[in-house]
């Protein structure tokens, strides 16, 4: 995608599309109020139009959730921890 690649570009939208359609469904499920990002996909480029194509996923087919959810991504020193990451944000369940 770097050397401008639209095929690239239209895979990482699709990606996009995915994960927004992906947050609203566990959302029927889960109550959300932030999602944690993470995947080797999300860096660069392609994850900045992941992100984007998610959040106008969300904006344009439910839009209480695109006020209600934050979609986020650790900067890449806590990117580089993975697994770790999630494991140490899931929130208390009492």
């Amino acid at each position: 995608m770097a050397a401008g690649d639209e095929l690239a570009m239209a895979i990482y939208e699709s990606i996009g599309v995915y994960r927004g359609y992906a947050v609203a469904q566990y959302a029927d499920f889960y109550e959300l109020r932030h999602v944690l990002v993470l995947g080797r996909v999300m860096s660069g480029e392609g994850g900045d139009v992941i992100l984007f194509t998610a959040r106008q996923v969300l904006k344009e087919e439910f839009s209480e959730l695109e006020e209600s959810v934050r979609l986020h991504v650790p900067g890449e020193k806590e990117k580089r921890h993975g697994q770790a990451v999630a494991a140490a944000s899931l929130p208390s369940i009492r």
